[in-house]
This record gives C-alpha cells, structure tokens and sequence, in this order.
C-alpha cells in the first residue's frame, strides 16, 4: 500500500513513524513550507519535514494544493492512501480523490465537539472531563467525516496544554497504527457518521485570549493557564506589574476583596482574589526573564509579602 503523509507540527510525527512502521510504503511526505522562527528569523524545517529527511524520504512543501500542478505532483507518486495529521492545508475535493483509498485525518477530539484548529486547549478551557482522537475518513467539510476508530483519555486537572498535546499526539500515533495494520491485512474498516448534536468548533489560538480577567471565577482562570501552557502562555497583572502566568491553582475560599487584589503572598505562592474564589499563583515570568516560582518572585517584590 502506497501511503503518502502530510503533516507539519510536532504532533504530527509520531503518526509519520507508526505510518513507516506498519509496513505501509510511505512514499512522499508532505509538510508546510519552511517558515522564520526564533530571534534571528530565519527559515526553520517543521518538524515532520526534519523527520522525513532524517528517514530518507522524499518531502513535497507547496504553499496550496489549488493549482493543477500541484495535484498532479500528488497523483505521480500513485498513493492508495493520504494520511492527514495537522497538515495546515484544506484539502479540496479533487485532492480527497486522488488516493484509491481517499484520505485519513487523525484529529485531537472526540468528534463532532471540537472540530477545527485549536481542540486541545479549548477542551481544557471549556473544563471537558476528557478528550481522545479520532481517526476520520476525510470529506470536503471541516473535520466532519465519518470516524473510523477512536481513542479516549480523561483531562486531568494537572493536564496543561503541553501534557494534553503529548498524550494524544501518542494516541494518534495508535489509532493510525491499528487503522493500518487492519487496512494491510485486508478489512475494511467500519466509517461511522459523526452525531448531529454536540458540534462545537475549536477556532484559533489568539494571544489576547491568555490575558487573566480576576473578575472572573478561579477554577476558568485556572484553566486558562493550563490551556495556555506552552502557547501562549497566560497573562496577568499583579500588584501594578504585568507578568506572565505558569502555574496556578483555583481555592475555594471566600473573600471579600476586590478581584485582582493580592490577598496573601508568600512560600506557597501569590493568592489573588477572583470574582469568585482565589487563585493561587505558583510560577511566573516577569518581562525579560525566566519561569521562576513565585517564591522567588517574591523576593524581587518583598512589597507583596503577607508578613508573618
């Protein structure tokens, strides 16, 4: 079975290594062209385009698939499969036909809630109780083909966005697995349609998202600094400065001071007042530096130290 894979990010590549170790012959690897990156901006390889190069295979980066030249590139590698893993491209309807046996899209929800760009972290924004994959056979619209296998995994209330990533990036790489290994041996595999109810889309990440509101209650902004850990991490004023935030937990304790104020501070972190309940602060970064642990930051703002 002749596979082609188009993926880009980190997540991506885990699916790319079950695909050559099924027994599958990959052969192109399609990824986003190469992009600035870091400080210096300079052009950077994606990770699945570093992965492919270090497995000797040939990698594919146009800018779209619109143009008949590109779709007739695709079709001269003959594929029977396309394996789609956060590849960043809309696929139209002459390119889910070109493989004999369509596309497959490994995609970090359990679908139909979530469909779209960011599922991770608004599963954990949105306090879901759990999340999985879902290997889908690809159609024109957005993330609404039928599913074929799936994979569940309960959020944790320790899950960042970075842990929640890395989990399901794994499961994918599973279910993609088993999906293969089922195809070569000759069964077809069952699509189901995805349910009517229970659509919710997953729009894009924006920085003016991670900004902290303290008006609001504290378990929602410890889940938005959860979500937000790595990218782009939250954001918050504390005490006149403006830093950003790590690590937080939600207390379920009563006040009666304004949201934003500094209610304790000390070893075990920076306790500020919500609209309803206290978030306690236990790692930060401060403008031009690095995550330290509130502690520390403390010593920097003795000004803050509930005295003892």
């Amino acid at each position: 079975m002749r596979v082609v894979f188009a993926g880009t990010p980190e997540f991506s590549v885990p699916c790319l290594e079950a695909c050559r170790a099924s027994g599958a012959d990959v052969v192109a690897v399609y990824t986003q062209p190469d992009r600035p990156a870091g400080r210096g901006r300079k052009l950077a390889a994606s990770p699945v385009k570093s992965a492919a190069l270090a497995a000797g295979l040939p990698v594919e980066q146009p800018e779209s698939l619109k143009s008949d030249e590109a779709r007739a590139t695709l079709a001269a590698y003959r594929p029977d499969l396309l394996v789609v893993v956060a590849y960043g491209l809309i696929l139209s309807r002459k390119v889910l036909a070109i493989p004999r046996l369509g596309c497959w899209n490994v995609h970090a929800s359990l679908l139909p809630r979530w469909r779209g760009a960011a599922p991770i972290q608004r599963a954990i924004l949105a306090g879901d109780a759990e999340s999985g994959v879902d290997l889908m056979q690809m159609e024109a619209g957005l993330d609404t083909g039928p599913i074929l296998l799936e994979r569940r995994t309960p959020i944790e209330r320790t899950d960042t966005g970075g842990s929640l990533h890395d989990r399901l990036s794994r499961l994918g790489a599973e279910v993609l697995a088993e999906g293969l290994r089922r195809t070569l041996s000759g069964e077809v595999l069952a699509a189901s349609p995805q349910p009517e109810e229970g659509v919710a889309y997953a729009h894009k990440l924006d920085k003016a998202e991670a900004r902290l509101d303290f008006a609001r209650d504290a378990l929602a902004l410890e889940r938005q600094v959860r979500a937000f850990d790595p990218w782009p991490v939250a954001e918050a004023e504390i005490a006149g400065e403006t830093v950003r935030v790590w690590s937080a937990q939600a207390l379920d304790q009563d006040h009666a001071a304004a949201p934003g104020s500094v209610l304790a501070a000390g070893r075990d972190g920076i306790a500020i007042a919500c609209g309803e309940g206290v978030l306690r602060v236990d790692a930060l970064q401060r403008a031009g530096g690095r995550r330290i642990a509130a502690a520390d930051y403390l010593n920097a703002r003795p000004d803050l130290r509930t005295p003892r």
